[in-house]
């Protein structure tokens, strides 16, 4: 039912102002605790919802985005296992933003206004053991080519340390598509870009070493470090940064530096972008070690994405029998424009089958990063299915191309990818081996299978 539609039969069914809702009372609440975390000074949304004046201003729009469930951003359908930190309001909460603007957004007693949110640091997580940021910014045209640029950051850390979370912030959001973070012990990254006189290098990862299986083995990396340069994980469009559960880190060498390589869409409008980087210190090493499984591998790589004009419905697969009994704390996707659904299942031993993730209407824009409300426990013989749907249409309102044109696997975002990844750790650590070893094996065989096609 379209928003006017919405508001004409409240309105025509008679509420009135003993039966409205009000902000202080009923919608105050909703907004503090489902919408504040973002929509406050200093955060990424355009304007704050902390007061009356800022909600009635934007009231009609409210309603709007909430009925349609474009806001707040929540792209998970409802699965078998519970997530953290859902945003998703309840259809109640619904109805009731929707009563207040029909009956004329009353501000109600003053008495009924619970205490404003208070956030300990303007970052999400809290205040920071350490923030840097790119010492100098990088422009960014106003248009041509997709951009991939590595920015070397120092951290002259004389210890080792434990990461449990990282917090990222692009300055021109709108230019950021995505930027992983790399540790380099070498110096080779801040080397090249010095002897370049630019600011940020080119090239795959900025031609420093990066751990066994790079980019398209990220399911291979592991949390514990092991020495050698490794992953931070990283950031794309809609994430919101998540620590790592208890027990888990990833290790930071002394004397490494942070390398950013990020992907750049121009928008139109030149850019000047200069990232702010948080971490967070775990006091003790971590106790066990943890990978992601990605399917399909190297996000879609090697799955055969080719996707003529017009097609409505093209999909790829992807399959992976546990090794060992593993229990999963996380799950995300990844894709570019035209990615309509995903459907992540895990098919147990005694043939259940239950639901990991279920996205039914992927946007772009909001790339989360899921993490379960408790451990999810997957027993050895469990296989993890993975589908991504596709929309090449014209009937697809973000199709990026119009007419629609032949769209096959690439970096550029008007290309496309798509995967899943699935934080595990091994339920038993002495296990762990087992499950990289098995997931390495099932990397390799698909590598040669997409080898043998072409």
């Amino acid at each position: 039912m379209r928003m006017s539609a919405m508001l004409s039969l409240l309105i025509c069914a008679g509420v009135s102002s003993a039966q409205a809702p009000t902000f202080n009372k009923d919608v105050a609440p909703i907004l503090f605790a489902q919408c504040a975390t973002c929509h406050r000074p200093g955060e990424a949304a355009p304007f704050a919802l902390l007061k009356y004046e800022d909600a009635k201003k934007r009231g009609k729009l409210i309603a709007q985005v909430t009925q349609s469930k474009q806001m707040p951003p929540w792209k998970a359908d409802k699965s078998d296992f519970a997530f953290r930190n859902e945003r998703r309001l309840s259809e109640a909460q619904i109805a009731t933003l929707q009563k207040w603007v029909a009956a004329g957004m009353v501000e109600g007693d003053k008495n009924d206004l619970p205490p404003a949110p208070t956030f300990a640091s303007e970052w999400a997580l809290g205040k920071p053991d350490l923030v840097v940021k790119m010492p100098k910014a990088f422009k960014v045209p106003a248009e041509g080519k997709d951009i991939y640029r590595n920015f070397a950051i120092a951290l002259n850390l004389n210890d080792d340390k434990w990461v449990r979370a990282v917090d990222f912030r692009p300055s021109a959001s709108s230019v950021v598509h995505h930027t992983l973070f790399f540790l380099d012990t070498t110096g080779t990254a801040a080397k090249k870009e010095a002897d370049s006189g630019q600011v940020g290098s080119s090239g795959a990862m900025g031609g420093f070493r990066v751990p066994k299986g790079g980019l398209g083995g990220l399911g291979s990396l592991t949390g514990s470090g092991g020495g050698q340069p490794g992953s931070l994980g990283g950031w794309a469009l809609g994430a919101q940064a998540r620590s790592l559960p208890d027990g888990l880190a990833w290790k930071l060498p002394k004397g490494s530096d942070l390398i950013l390589s990020t992907h750049f869409h121009p928008s139109g409008k030149a850019e000047m972008e200069a990232s702010t980087i948080a971490l967070y210190f775990s006091d003790k090493p971590p106790t066990k070690r943890f990978t992601g499984l990605q399917l399909p591998i190297a996000f879609g790589f090697a799955a055969g994405i080719d996707i003529p004009a017009g097609k409505k419905d093209f999909s790829i697969e992807d399959s992976f029998v546990l090794p060992v009994d593993v229990k999963a704390f996380g799950i995300s996707a990844h894709a570019h424009y035209i990615a309509k659904t995903f459907n992540v299942t895990a098919t147990l031993p005694d043939k259940k089958t239950k639901t990991l993730l279920k996205i039914s209407d992927w946007d772009f824009g909001w790339q989360e990063q899921y993490r379960f409300q408790d451990y999810v426990d997957l027993p050895k013989g469990t296989k993890i299915d993975a589908k991504i749907t596709y929309d090449n249409s014209a009937d697809n309102p973000r199709n990026p191309t119009n007419p629609p044109r032949r769209v096959r696997w690439g970096k550029e975002s008007t290309d496309e990818m798509g995967s899943i990844t699935l934080s595990v750790i091994a339920a038993q650590e002495p296990e762990f081996s087992e499950l990289q070893k098995g997931y390495q094996q099932h990397l390799i065989a698909a590598i040669r299978k997409f080898g043998g096609k072409k």
